[in-house]
């Protein structure tokens, strides 16, 4: 399997690299970015429509600022995209499910296989208690350096309580403004950013007297490195379509 990483000098570029580096049936053959990484051993260009190497997918771990034009270039060269990058506007997700109708897409604000199951077991949690009157918070804690908050997964746990419970819960991401008691159709996102935190998120179910907390810690970036490397050989040989990370656990 031939892969291209887009943000091939970032810091999951450099992880995802070092993974493809050992495995045994991938190779990275080129990598994007603005400037090639100290010790690359493969040829680094500012676009993907600019690469000369044949590859089978590509692996994004980029900035929001990049996706446009990453979206465009595979859809011109007909790859398959693994879109890991998070902080997407709602238009840049639009765009990412009109070029799905062309080239087989996966996107996840996480790739971590835990999340996955994570939001499994959120969702079966969230049918039960919001019956039974309980509350939900969330909060994620990441790295001083990651730019959007809250992250994408604590976005993803939200929509899966939301749409277990039958959608119509809004987003409250913080209470230091406001005077009032808890609305309880809403879900609070709390944000901590500090230090050299990989990731850490908390869905909290608070009742009358107990409260339930299921959390995923993640230890170091690999995680997700891992998870994408899985995502592209799922996606190498799929048609037109937009995948998740769902798909890859049940086709596992």
């Amino acid at each position: 399997m031939n892969i291209i990483i887009n943000g091939c000098g970032g810091h999951m570029g450099a992880v995802l690299s070092d993974l493809i580096e050992t495995s045994d049936d991938a190779v990275c053959v080129a990598g994007v970015d603005v400037h090639a990484p100290a010790g690359c051993h493969f040829p680094v260009y500012p676009s993907v429509r600019d690469v000369r190497e044949e590859a089978d997918v590509v692996i994004d771990f980029s900035t929001a600022a990049a996706v446009d034009e990453l979206i465009e270039s595979c859809v011109s060269k007909k790859l398959p995209l693994v879109l890991c990058t998070t902080g997407l506007s709602p238009d840049q997700i639009r765009h990412a499910q009109e070029a799905a109708e062309k080239i087989p897409v996966l996107r996840s604000a996480n790739m971590s296989l835990g999340v996955n199951v994570l939001l499994t077991l959120v969702a079966q949690a969230a049918k039960a208690l919001g019956k039974a009157g309980f509350d939900t918070e969330i909060v994620e804690a990441h790295h001083r350096r990651k730019l959007d908050a809250p992250s994408g997964t604590a976005l993803m746990i939200a929509d899966a309580v939301s749409e277990a419970l039958g959608g119509g819960y809004t987003y409250n991401y913080g209470r230091h403004d406001q005077h009032q008691a808890r609305d309880p159709k809403e879900i609070g996102i709390s944000s901590v950013r500090g230090g050299t935190i990989a990731g850490v998120h908390d869905c909290i179910f608070c009742g009358e007297d107990e409260v339930i907390e299921i959390r995923h810690t993640a230890s170091s970036r690999a995680i997700f490195a891992k998870g994408a490397i899985l995502a592209a050989r799922f996606l190498k040989d799929k048609g037109p379509g937009l995948y998740n990370m769902q798909d890859v656990i049940a086709a596992s």
